[in-house]
């Protein structure tokens, strides 16, 4: 009974997401509007994890079989492509250089943050503690702004 009512949810949320598509006065693709909208029940707990686990494990396990129509429809518009070869080859290079880029920096951001989080930590726990002025406690600030600039 739980697999049904799994279903019924994410079922749920891609009729609404057609609904909204219908309703929009531009083209915006139901799909990412059935995404948009179970990221903000996630995010605002009207929607839980556990809801949807086991059939959202199911599905992003057997992606590729969902690929396969896609794939083979490609076949179809094989004489559109081919004129446009060099173009797409391009867009591609492009987007994966991009995506390098934006994935570097993402990281290098998050790193920033989280040795900048460590550092502040360090600094309350000092605080706490009494040891503000320590040598210890100096030592470790320095080891973390050496940290912070090599990811910086």
């Amino acid at each position: 009974m739980k697999i049904i009512y799994q279903i019924g949810i994410i079922f749920a949320l891609c009729w609404v997401s057609e609904i909204v598509e219908n309703l929009l006065p531009f083209a915006f693709p139901a799909s990412v509007i059935g995404m948009l909208l179970l990221f903000v029940l996630l995010i605002f707990g009207i929607l839980k994890v556990e809801h949807i686990r086991e059939k959202s494990d199911f599905l992003l396990s057997n992606m590729a079989f969902f690929f396969i129509p896609a794939g083979v429809s490609i076949i179809n518009y094989f004489d559109v492509l081919a004129g446009n070869v060099g173009k797409l080859l391009l867009i591609c290079l492009f987007t994966t250089i991009l995506t390098f880029a934006v994935t570097a920096w993402t990281i290098r951001g998050v790193l920033w943050l989280m040795n900048r989080r460590q550092a502040d930590s360090g600094r309350i726990e000092a605080d706490i503690t009494g040891k503000a002025g320590t040598e210890e406690n100096r030592t470790v600030e320095r080891k973390i702004k050496e940290g912070r600039k090599e990811y910086v």
